[in-house]
């Protein structure tokens, strides 16, 4: 099962019928995907599940159906243990961003990073899990998959942030801070943290 985010609105992409409960069940086959984006970004549905019973099939239907845009993303700790948190649009987020043609997702990863925070001496330590956003970009609703990594750095200096990207603040926060920072994030950076029990 995969786990979408519609305007931070969970929408499941599923091989199981379930019983709905608190959510609405939809058959990818027939809906009318742009029409159900459109309802969970204005609220009307909180909760959605699409059903295709070829489980192996389900992510490439709904890429048929949308268009896809690749990011990298980097989970960086510094040599105390600490996180490297970006603050943009009022909430906590981590660095990442597209892929550029001719570039790996890990050099994707690491270059956002640099951009977004200018922390430099960056190396990979983990290949994370990918997560899954709806964004809307000139009129056009877009399927965002971003890679995630964990990160290391001996960086000492102090991280700006890019301003162009409309990014206000770059801070390394200690495990407690990071717990107060996922109270105003989003649903898919907290999904990081808990699957992969970051904050112990």
């Amino acid at each position: 099962m995969y786990k979408v985010f519609v305007n931070d609105k969970p929408l499941f992409l599923t091989n199981q019928v379930v019983k709905e409960t608190d959510f609405q069940l939809f058959l990818l086959e027939t809906v009318d995907i742009e029409q159900l984006i459109v309802k969970m970004f204005n609220n009307k549905i909180k909760k959605a599940y699409l059903y295709y019973p070829d489980e192996k099939e389900i992510l490439k239907k709904v890429k048929e159906k949308i268009p896809v845009k690749k990011a990298g993303g980097g989970l960086v700790y510094n040599d105390l243990g600490q996180v490297l948190f970006i603050y943009r649009n009022g909430k906590w987020d981590l660095p990442k961003g597209g892929i550029e043609k001719e570039e790996s997702i890990e050099t994707t990863a690491i270059r956002e990073v640099e951009e977004e925070t200018g922390v430099k001496q960056l190396k990979i330590t983990q290949k994370l899990q990918k997560t899954y956003h709806v964004f809307k970009r000139g009129g056009k609703y877009r399927l965002k998959i971003t890679q995630w990594y964990e990160m290391k750095t001996k960086f000492k200096g102090n991280p700006i942030p890019q301003e162009n990207e409309g990014i206000e603040k770059v801070v390394w926060l200690n495990p407690e801070e990071v717990k107060i920072a996922l109270g105003n994030s989003y649903e898919n950076i907290k999904l990081l943290f808990e699957e992969e029990n970051i904050v112990k």
